[in-house]
């Protein structure tokens, strides 16, 4: 692999979504990876997912009374450095002083609310070069300059150069995503122009910007190999950033993190931001990366037949310079010898019933997500029972505020039924529908 992929900090996890409490898993770059809160440390740990004993993956274990830890097989525990400090089979405080006992620990770091776990050669870490956007500056628990910051992630089946690929690509927002954030009848053709590009990556300037013109131009940043970012300022509105991690899981599959800041110009638009719940905009975050899921898993089989990334100016027509940050982000891949899995077959494509997961690819690793799901659940119930007690109410309703409150209460459990069936679906499944193409 070539160091422009394993020498990398990579983002595995939101600070807010992690767990103290458990180990937790994450595979990255086919490696997989356990992460862990090791408490006498103060500090997030990442090992490599496997116990050196018989090999079983560390993530199904505890962190024990100690804060070490523990495999769930055995028993044998470790501190934060990755060394074995307990091998109950052993006896009552005694442990092995074998380096293979030892677990391979990587190096970590958090910024910008992300923890990151570096991939290459342990002694190259720095955690000065974490790859962060620029212009978000931390403040205490929030963040600087006026700054709402939203964010979202998931697992995405796709490589995550086909994810650049595709966010970088800003003139397919108003087709790909017409009636969720873009409209058909904002397009107008992309005079963008590369104004820098080297092997860190490259930055592009879009003068007209989008929706033919009305927000203001906008500027694109590749922060190679791993981040990308929009930056436009709506006239007398807002600066607006569009910011991507494409992070290669394995082979056809990546995790996506995106953040969507805001520096509002009124105080209205940063209280309303404010009230909608996390869980909720990950709701319809989901329906907006569905808009180009289903296709893009396709697409880059087809491209892979073709000869992947070092054919992909051959394969594709681009005429125009809608063109140029696909085209740059190829060449930036083509020059760092190929992708992360160079060499590797794509798996076999997936049904779309697959491919409209919610639950495994992004809610059971949300805290908020996964809250909110358990919540639902629970209240549920609780409606069936209010509309069961509606019901007595209206038949025994003699007394006319007796019936009316059974219609009542009757109504307000009907549609708390209906809504939170739709939200727990939402949270579990997509309906696979673009609504691009559904008649109004």
């Amino acid at each position: 692999m070539h160091p422009s992929w394993s020498e990398q900090w990579w983002p595995v996890a939101y600070m807010r979504d992690l767990d103290p409490t458990r180990p937790q898993r994450f595979t990255l770059l086919d490696q997989d990876l356990v992460l862990w809160w090791d408490a006498p440390g103060d500090s997030w740990r990442a090992f490599k997912d496997v116990c050196p004993h018989r090999l079983v993956p560390l993530s199904e274990g505890r962190i024990n009374e100690a804060g070490q830890l523990e495999c769930p097989y055995h028993g044998w525990s470790f501190d934060g450095d990755g060394t074995c400090r307990a091998i109950p089979q052993m006896g009552e405080g005694a442990r092995s002083q074998a380096r293979r006992t030892e677990c391979g620990s990587l190096p970590t770091a958090i910024g910008q609310g992300l923890l990151f776990v570096w991939s290459g050669t342990a002694s190259a870490a720095d955690p000065a070069a974490l790859p962060l956007v620029p212009v978000l500056k931390e403040q205490g628990d929030g963040w600087a300059d006026g700054w709402i910051v939203q964010d979202t992630f998931r697992d995405l089946p796709m490589d995550a150069l086909t994810l650049l690929e595709n966010v970088l690509d800003v003139s397919h927002v108003p087709f790909t995503h017409h009636r969720t954030v873009g409209k058909r009848e904002n397009a107008s053709p992309v005079e963008a122009v590369i104004i820098r590009e080297d092997s860190q990556g490259f930055e592009a300037f879009w003068q007209e910007g989008p929706r033919k013109g009305k927000l203001g131009s906008q500027d694109t940043h590749f922060q190679a190999p791993q981040l990308m970012w929009h930056d436009l300022t709506a006239k007398g509105f807002a600066r607006i950033l569009t910011v991507v991690y494409a992070v290669p899981i394995s082979r056809g599959k990546c995790r996506l993190f995106a953040r969507f800041p805001f520096q509002f110009k009124a105080v209205a638009p940063r209280v309303l931001v404010g009230l909608r719940p996390r869980w909720l905009q990950h709701i319809g975050n989901h329906k907006v990366l569905e808009d180009d899921q289903v296709f893009l898993h396709w697409q880059e089989r087809v491209l892979e037949a073709a000869g992947g990334s070092a054919s992909a100016e051959q394969a594709f027509v681009l005429p125009t310079s809608a063109d140029v940050y696909v085209k740059a982000l190829h060449r930036w891949v083509n020059r760092q010898g190929g992708g992360p899995f160079a060499g590797r077959p794509l798996p076999p494509r997936q049904d779309v019933e697959v491919l409209m997961d919610r639950y495994h690819s992004h809610t059971k690793h949300c805290r908020s997500c996964s809250v909110a799901l358990r919540r639902i659940r629970s209240l549920r119930p609780w409606l069936w029972g209010s509309l069961w007690l509606s019901a007595v109410l209206i038949g025994a309703g003699q007394l006319s505020w007796l019936l009316w409150l059974g219609v009542t209460l009757a109504a307000l459990s009907g549609v708390s039924l209906r809504q939170t069936s739709r939200w727990q679906r939402g949270l579990l499944v997509g309906d696979g529908q673009a609504p691009r193409n559904q008649r109004i």
